[in-house]
């Protein structure tokens, strides 16, 4: 028996996984120990968490990977600033110190996080390889292309290869300043967004605004090739010399200067982000093509943080020559702790590797559990009012009722979700039908901005009633976008009037709450074979109501990582306007709380920075 745990650290989004005899065993992201978003720190909590998940100590560990390789990281750093001194100087200065304190040192602080007891192998593979392996070994595929697309590793920046039985090889690669992810991520700077926070926040926006930036982005910032490949004109931006990602030559090609973080989102600001978003999309779909092209392979895994730009994703499946698509649910650097420990599990050591339906990822329910007495002790220490039903058939009911009847739910039940969405684990869940629960949830629940979309829940049996999609086609990661079909569509005659934030107010489906202003939606469907309760959930809903669709949003507010713990989940709930708490068998509705518990729980919104 070979058990192996993968790490990724220092970066972005810290996490662990461990790997047992090829199968996955555990693996989660730090944030959600700590309570820091994103949280880059050495990943201690949730190698602990892996390891009990395990039953296991550190010294049981055959090997120990970890996602990069940070000698070439070093490399790379160290000739940027030699390329572009004496600039950059301020630049150096803050980076150096912490890679010599720390990220040069990375075997040390493995073993000092393994208590000393791990005296075994250190394996590190390069960065893009541990995308690769996280694409490929877990999906449902014998035989693959795969495509990685990010910010940068070591030099890397996108690469692609094939993948057949237990081995994978990547055969072509983009390298830095080069970079999809970064251009992206100027973009997200340039609107006011936070780098590596609000890409996201930039995706949803596009739908507001009108590409009309594409052809002086084409024009003027990269020179894009057939094959998706490209060079950027370094002249505009300000990442590898600078503390920030654009210059003012980029500040004049588009008549202002990066937009305040907090301040009022312009025109602007939405035409930029539609118009990113649309160059990015013409790149994915080049990049697809060529790969196809290169490799003659019919199944596709994506990779990368690109690949959680579910936009792009959905026309890959729509418009991209490949018959099947499979994406990592944790597809950042989180992600890569994984690809890691699978890579060396294969690759390393010839484990055998057995091809499964769906795939391997087991839901991406990965995380912790907590138990039903571990619950109730937590309530009843904090002086909960609470319902205990441990009836399946009334719990569902019951839910299904309060949802129907316009209260917002917080359902945490099992394992927690590995990677940045929530699905059905730790979510927040609402009625689709209610035209007001989008403003409902942003404000109220999320406290975030208005324009941000909600995605659906839908039972994959019935996903082709209600999206354009193939029957029953499988989307459990939330990884892609498809329209609101039209027989749900609604047209209420005042669309035209409006521009920008102001398409808020048309309702455009029968389930509006998920609805995009595009008529679009980030869909995932509900599975028996993957989601138990929470398929449960939504077929007892569909049963009330007819609809087989709810909202789906994580389970935190802005600024929070999602909820690990009952503890988490207790919190969040009292310091928003949540209506009720499903934690396992154990129901809680707001207005049976004692007041007290309710009075003293706002200040618990005080400490999160809303990013």
């Amino acid at each position: 028996m070979t058990t192996i745990l993968g790490i990724s650290a220092f970066y972005h989004d810290s996490a662990a996984a461990l790997v047992r005899d090829g199968e996955i065993v555990a693996a989660a992201q730090e944030e959600r120990f700590t309570r820091k978003k994103h949280d880059h720190g050495f990943p201690q909590h949730a190698i602990d968490s892996c390891l009990a998940a395990a039953g296991i100590r550190p010294g049981d560990l055959d090997y120990v990977g970890f996602y990069d390789k940070p000698l070439l990281k070093f490399e790379r750093l160290l000739e940027t600033y030699v390329g572009y001194a004496p600039r950059g100087f301020r630049s150096f200065l803050q980076a150096m110190p912490v890679w010599l304190k720390q990220k040069l040192h990375i075997p040390r602080e493995i073993r000092k996080g393994l208590k000393g007891e791990f005296t075994k192998r250190i394996v590190f593979a390069e960065h893009h390889e541990s995308h690769a392996a996280s694409a490929f070994f877990p999906s449902p595929f014998e035989e693959a292309a795969f495509l990685t697309l990010d910010g940068v590793g070591e030099w890397a920046t996108a690469s692609f290869g094939v993948g057949r039985g237990n081995r994978i090889e990547i055969s072509h690669e983009l390298h830095f300043p080069h970079s999809l992810g970064l251009l992206y991520s100027a973009f997200t700077y340039f609107t006011g967004f936070r780098v590596n926070f609000g890409e996201y926040k930039l995706m949803g926006l596009a739908p507001y605004g009108e590409p009309k930036y594409v052809d002086v982005i084409l024009e003027h910032l990269l020179d894009l090739k057939e094959d998706g490949s490209f060079r950027m004109d370094m002249s505009y931006f300000n990442y590898c010399q600078g503390l920030t990602m654009t210059s003012r030559k980029f500040d004049r090609l588009f008549g202002r200067g990066p937009r305040k973080p907090e301040s009022p989102i312009t025109q602007q600001d939405m035409d930029l982000a539609a118009s990113v978003q649309a160059v990015t999309e013409e790149i994915v779909l080049r990049a697809v093509r060529h790969v196809h092209g290169a490799t003659g392979q019919k199944n596709l895994c994506l990779a990368g943080g690109v690949a959680l730009n579910c936009v792009a994703n959905g026309r890959i499946l729509r418009e991209g020559p490949f018959e099947n698509l499979w994406i990592q649910p944790a597809a950042g650097d989180a992600g890569g702790a994984l690809g890691v420990a699978l890579l060396i599990e294969h690759q390393l050591l010839g484990g055998a590797r057995d091809v499964t339906l769906p795939d391997r990822q087991q839901g991406s329910l990965l995380g912790p559990h907590f138990g039903s007495d571990e619950t109730q002790a937590f309530l009843d220490r904090v002086g909960a009012t609470y319902r205990h039903v441990p009836d399946e058939d009334a719990l569902l009911d019951l839910v299904a009722g309060t949802i129907d009847d316009q209260k917002v739910v917080g359902w945490m039940q099992g394992r927690m979700e590995f990677g940045p969405r929530a699905l059905g684990g730790r979510s927040i869940l609402g009625d689709a039908r209610s035209s007001e629960m989008q403003e409902t949830m942003n404000l109220k629940i999320k406290f975030r901005e208005s324009f941000r979309p909600f995605a659906p829940s839908v039972l994959r049996r019935r996903v082709h009633d209600f999206f354009d999609t193939a029957p029953e086609q499988d989307s459990p990661y939330m990884l892609l976008v498809s329209d609101v079909h039209r027989d749900h569509w609604v047209d209420d005659g005042d669309e035209e009037p409006h521009r920008g934030l102001d398409k808020l107010k048309v309702r455009r489906s029968d389930v509006p709450a998920i609805t995009h202003v595009n008529r679009s939606a980030r869909v995932q469907t509900v599975d028996p074979e993957r989601h138990g309760r929470y398929h449960g959930l939504l077929e007892r809903f569909e049963a009330k109501t007819g609809c087989p669709v709810v909202i789906n949003t994580s389970f935190n507010i802005r600024g929070e990582p999602i909820v690990c713990t009952p503890e988490d989940a207790w919190h969040c709930f009292l310091g928003t306007h949540m209506d009720v708490l499903v934690i396992g068998d154990y129901v809680l509705f707001k207005e049976e709380q004692p007041e007290a518990l309710r009075m003293a729980d706002g200040a618990y919104l005080d400490q999160f920075e809303l990013d």
